[in-house]
């Protein structure tokens, strides 16, 4: 096997968020700063909202309301005459 291949693994490396959220974790790198995390993230937060601002989803909702269902067409079987 070769030897040096692998990088170094640091298993206490510091994790600075943006925030000022400090915590450490396993990784090839010392120290990483990241600009989000758990803490500041709105889906963790419970602070996400969703913005329709165009309004495309109640138009969508209405023009699914308006619509018909199609019209079914009666197709008679046609008798065949027997000739003798």
């Amino acid at each position: 096997m070769k030897t040096d291949l692998h990088p170094t693994y640091f298993p206490k490396a510091g994790v600075k968020c943006a925030c000022g959220n400090s915590f450490t974790v396993g990784s090839t790198k010392e120290f990483i700063e990241t600009e989000i995390c758990a803490q500041c993230h709105p889906f963790y937060t419970g602070t996400e909202k969703v913005l329709d601002t165009l309004g495309r989803v109640q138009k969508f909702k209405d023009k699914l309301a308006k619509k018909q269902p199609p019209k079914v067409k009666k197709v008679r079987a046609k008798k065949e005459e027997k000739t003798i």
